[in-house]
Parts: structure tokens; C-alpha cells; sequence
């Protein structure tokens, strides 16, 4: 199973102004890379617009998605709204209480994907989480926009990481097998484990965060995508990173 993950898009409007990146060629820069792996399955996790869920970028970015030809799951951030998201890709059917949660069979094992749009884990979710978890009988992955753990970087861990992140520790931790998750949101590569968790943050689309300051900053504008090789029972991952482009 081939998988390549994009996180944290943050795609504007046409001709916004945008930090001064150009989000758009990142993105299909972005895209053009993974198409180099040939993964069986592309997972945008979170973030997919600038500041707010937005139907005419999402319908652009599901416009480049269709051209690329390979198959993909696209979730909810705390910049998105799931609502319009799942609209706009013909997703509704996966919607529980406006929420965008589900799992999906690819290669033979369950992928499950959280919705943390609020900053929340929803009691709801949680108790769907459980149900899928204790009917797994093997190692999980798992896709989530807020890792779950904390992670060593300042700003983010102390102003926007997971609200109820121990609630949804204790539900993790319970699973008797190792539980691999993917998430974005911090705009840094970082890899952190606690017992069977074990948890991959990918780098963003956009730009990354300084990894030891308690104050925003940036650290560099280079993007990345995760390239995830799960085969025989070996899970290999890898971030690779590219220049980012500049708006003009």
C-alpha cells in the first residue's frame, strides 16, 4: 500500500494575498511530485483553504485533484468547513452531525479518518473511534488534522494544539496493537511516540513554524508531502521536501 499525504494546503481565493507565497503553484507543484511515487491513494489531511472553509477553492482544488487521475480522500481542518467540503467533493453521504469522519478499506486494511475541525475529538466520534478500533484486530492508521500527542513545539503545543487530546490518548492507548497517525496542522516534520502511539506530523504546503520559539515565526518556506509505504508488514515514511514559490 502506497500512500502519499498533503497537509495544510491553506489554497486562497484567486489573487489573494497570501503571506506571500503563492498557494496555488505550491499545490500543483506539490502535486506533480507526488505523482512521482505512484501511490495508490493520495489524503489531503486538513487545512485545504487559507482562513476559511470556501466552496469555489475547493472546487478548484478538487479540479487539480481530478486531473492528477489518482484516487483520494480529502478531510476537514480547523480552517475548513466540513459542511462545504464534503459538498463540495460529493462526500455527504459521510457526514455524521456536520462532522466528516469515516473509514475506508484500501489494500485490504482499515484507514480510519478523524474530523478535529473544532480543535475537538466530538464525544461522538470518540465513541465511534472506540467501535472501529475494537474491531481491528491489528495495528491502526490513522489520519487526523491535530496530532494527538504533544510535540515539543512551543507555540503550536501551548495556543492550538488538540483540546481534549487526553481523552483521545486513553482511547488510542487502549488499542492493543500500534497505532500509526498522521496528522498535519503544526507546519513542521516531527515524529513523537508514547507506547503504541506512534505519531507522524507532516509539513505543510504552505510554509513551516519554528519549531523552539513560544512566539509565532516562521522557520522556512520550503513544502513537503509524506510518502507512506506500508508492505509485508513493514511501514516505511519518508518527508520530502521542495522549494516553495513566491507570489508576484
Amino acid at each position: 500500500m502506497r500512500i502519499v499525504q498533503i497537509t495544510d494546503l491553506h489554497v486562497g481565493r484567486e489573487g489573494e494575498e497570501t503571506y506571500g507565497v503563492d498557494v496555488r503553484a505550491n499545490f500543483r507543484k506539490i502535486l506533480q511530485a507526488a505523482r512521482q511515487w505512484r501511490p495508490e491513494y493520495l489524503v489531503l489531511s486538513g487545512d485545504l483553504c487559507y482562513r476559511d472553509g470556501d466552496v469555489a477553492i475547493y472546487h478548484w482544488i478538487r479540479e487539480q485533484l481530478d486531473e492528477l487521475g489518482i484516487p483520494y480522500e480529502v478531510m476537514s481542518g480547523n480552517h475548513d468547513d466540513p459542511v462545504l467540503l464534503a459538498q463540495a467533493f460529493e462526500r455527504e453521504d459521510l457526514l455524521k452531525d456536520s462532522e466528516l469522519y469515516f473509514a475506508r478499506q484500501v489494500a485490504s486494511r482499515t484507514i480510519i479518518f478523524l474530523d478535529t475541525t473544532t480543535g475537538l475529538v466530538s464525544g461522538q466520534q470518540q465513541g465511534w473511534l472506540r467501535e472501529q478500533l475494537q474491531q481491528l484486530e491489528q495495528e491502526a492508521m490513522i489520519f487526523m488534522h491535530h496530532p494527538p500527542l504533544e510535540a515539543g513545539v512551543p507555540f503550536m503545543d501551548s495556543k492550538h494544539a488538540l483540546r481534549n487530546r487526553s481523552e483521545v490518548q486513553a482511547i488510542l492507548l487502549a488499542h492493543p496493537f500500534n497505532v500509526h497517525i498522521f496528522s498535519g496542522h503544526y507546519h513542521v516534520e516531527k515524529a513523537v511516540r508514547k507506547q503504541n502511539l506512534l505519531v507522524h506530523i507532516t509539513p505543510s504546503c504552505f510554509f513551516q513554524i519554528g519549531q523552539h520559539s513560544e512566539q509565532f515565526q516562521v522557520d522556512h518556506y520550503r513544502i513537503g508531502l509524506r510518502a507512506i509505504n506500508w508492505e509485508n508488514g513493514v511501514m516505511m515514511n519518508a518527508v520530502h521536501y521542495l522549494n516553495g514559490e513566491v507570489q508576484r
